[in-house]
């Protein structure tokens, strides 16, 4: 079975417009430092496909073993725009709960 982010961190969305962000709060610093590694942009923008047509950026909050992940043109346009089942991005948190993490056990 793989590691999935839901293993190492907490994790909550919001949005703003076409904008949706990803709060991941580690479950403590060993899995603070692995998510550092492993939650890149690239690797963000890969998971989620054609669901983010923008730049992806990742903040580090080391203080609170956290990061902030930021994805443009996330939302289909938001949510006046949209016909997205999710246009509001509050089941991004969900979906990153899933993003699997190198050096798993499937790996």
């Amino acid at each position: 079975m793989s590691t999935l982010l839901n293993d190492l961190a907490y994790t909550r969305s919001g949005d703003k417009g076409d904008v949706s962000n990803i709060g991941i709060m580690a479950k403590g610093p060993t899995e603070f430092e692995v998510l550092r590694a492993a939650v890149t942009p690239e690797a963000v923008k890969g998971f989620f496909g054609d669901l983010v047509t923008g730049e992806v950026h990742v903040y580090e909050l080391p203080l609170i073993e956290s990061l902030q992940v930021v994805m443009y043109g996330a939302l289909g346009g938001g949510a006046t725009q949209t016909l997205r089942f999710d246009e509001t991005g509050k089941s991004m948190a969900a979906l990153m709960s899933r993003f699997p993490i190198p050096g798993g056990d499937d790996d």
